[in-house]
């Protein structure tokens, strides 16, 4: 077993730093945080062509790269430390996972390559009022007609639900759950943008009134999809959320050399030299167990579960911890709006919520030890 990263996977971490340090800096986080799409076209067309972001992790059968979890670990550690507004999370993490664990071949076939060569932002729809990430919870509603299927129902926190091309709607029929796609111009559907926290991540209220879907695979038989789906999406939240910890730590270390006070620099006194050294003891711990993720999820190997939501609900408590010890390193100037350390802040706790917080994941931990 190797643990260590290969000199190709190097230049990729570089070649995905260069491009973000150039397309998504402080300032152009905070022009598209403030835009009603949330990314910039341009940008996410340059991922596709140059860089070929889009199709790394997707198989070369359906036009893609074929690289595996640790190379989509790298791009999404790299992702969450410049704060990148771009729906690649909702498209890739999700949306992709989804179709990849459909064994629907006519589907795969037909959105897979359009995913990759990025003409489709697709997410997926599966959360409602209750907030709650359980398969259980659901109650948006699937009929089968004459004229195919409609579904009729509310979904809440969608991931770019706005902008996708497509969205794959978590539905229950007479024989348990399942999935659907739907149009993103679909009659019957209604999209509006939801007011959150973090505004560099947009976020959506779909309703679906009789809105005609196309289902996935085979009726009834969604539930596995999507809790391999989610845990998979874990491994790539919890690379974003190492990816932030370390910008936030490298942040905090930085102006504890260079900020003086009664005539010295502030990372000489003891409080913060504990501070800096606990985050450092929490981002190197929440890199371990993401890189451990990103292993298992590229060996599909049975703990996949057990070892995404471990991974999940330390690295989310890592990140939000050292994201607020950041604003305390900085004194008074973290507070203001003008300092970076609010927008770190509030991806921190976005991202610990998103796909259930550490208590949920800790229960699954839980359950699936038998304890």
């Amino acid at each position: 077993m190797k643990f260590g990263f290969s000199e190709e996977q190097d230049e990729l971490r570089r070649q995905v730093h260069r491009f973000l340090e150039e397309k998504s800096p402080e300032s152009e986080v905070r022009r598209l945080m403030e835009t009603s799409e949330g990314y910039d076209p341009a940008v996410w067309k340059m991922m596709a062509e140059q860089l070929g972001l889009q199709a790394l992790a997707i198989p070369e059968e359906y036009g893609g790269a074929g690289y595996g979890y640790v190379e989509l670990l790298i791009v999404f550690e790299e992702m969450g430390a410049a704060l990148l507004c771009s729906p690649y999370f909702s498209t890739i993490a999700l949306a992709a996972n989804a179709l990849l664990n459909s064994r629907d071949e006519a589907v795969k076939a037909h959105w897979l390559p359009k995913i990759a060569a990025g003409e489709v932002i697709a997410t997926l729809a599966l959360t409602e009022r209750s907030g709650r990430w359980d398969l259980d919870a659901i109650t948006t509603k699937a009929t089968a007609t004459e004229n195919g299927w409609m579904l009729s129902g509310e979904k809440l926190y969608v991931l770019d639900g706005v902008v996708a091309d497509l969205l794959l709607v978590v539905a229950t029929t007479d024989q348990g759950l399942s999935l659907f796609a739907v149009n993103g111009d679909a009659d019957g559907l209604e999209r509006s943008t939801l007011s959150t926290m973090d505004q560099t991540r947009k976020q959506a209220k779909i309703v679906l009134d009789a809105t005609p879907a196309s289902l996935i695979g085979v009726d009834g038989g969604a539930r596995e999809i999507v809790e391999t789906t989610l845990q998979l999406a874990c491994t790539a939240m919890v690379a974003e959320q190492v990816g932030g910890a370390q910008r936030v730590l490298d942040a905090s270390v930085d102006y504890a050399k260079n900020r003086v006070q009664f005539g010295r620099p502030i990372g000489s006194f003891q409080a913060i030299k504990h501070k800096c050294a606990d985050m450092l003891l929490e981002v190197e711990s929440a890199k371990s167990a993401a890189y451990y993720a990103a292993w298992t999820a590229d060996s599909r190997d049975e703990d996949l579960g057990l070892v995404t939501s471990l991974a999940k609900s330390y690295c989310s408590e890592a990140y939000s911890h050292c994201a607020s010890e950041n604003i305390q390193i900085h004194g008074g100037i973290g507070f203001t709006w003008e300092h970076p350390a609010h927008l770190y802040f509030k991806r921190a706790k976005s991202s610990e919520l998103f796909l259930g917080d550490p208590v949920y994941h800790r229960e699954v931990v839980a359950q699936r030890l038998g304890i």
